[in-house]
């Protein structure tokens, strides 16, 4: 499985060099987190997320063939993670 995830993305991206993959188990399915070149992760989405679900449809397929469950992740450091303390939304003036 981890194979076929490489060789696709690796075929999507322009820096093949730098895609990467981490599998883990999680709640009774095989966890694959694809990581690639922050220019890269909107190759690997596509437009309005077709090529992810595209290759989630693949795999879930060769999951399923082999009697198991998966699920595929895209790692996009592109986003800040949220610092302890920091408000998700913009808190009302007060008096109103």
């Amino acid at each position: 499985m981890e194979q076929l995830i490489i060789y696709l993305a690796r075929a999507l991206v322009d820096q093949p060099d730098q895609v990467s993959l981490r599998a883990s188990d999680v709640e009774g399915a095989r966890l694959y987190e694809l990581k690639v070149a922050p220019e890269d992760v909107g190759k690997v989405i596509g437009r309005d997320g077709r090529t992810v679900g595209a290759l989630r449809t693949l795999l879930g397929a060769a999951a399923q063939k082999q009697g198991q469950k998966v699920r595929l992740e895209i790692q996009d450091d592109r986003r800040q993670p949220l610092q302890a303390g920091t408000p998700t939304t913009t808190p009302p003036p007060e008096g109103q």
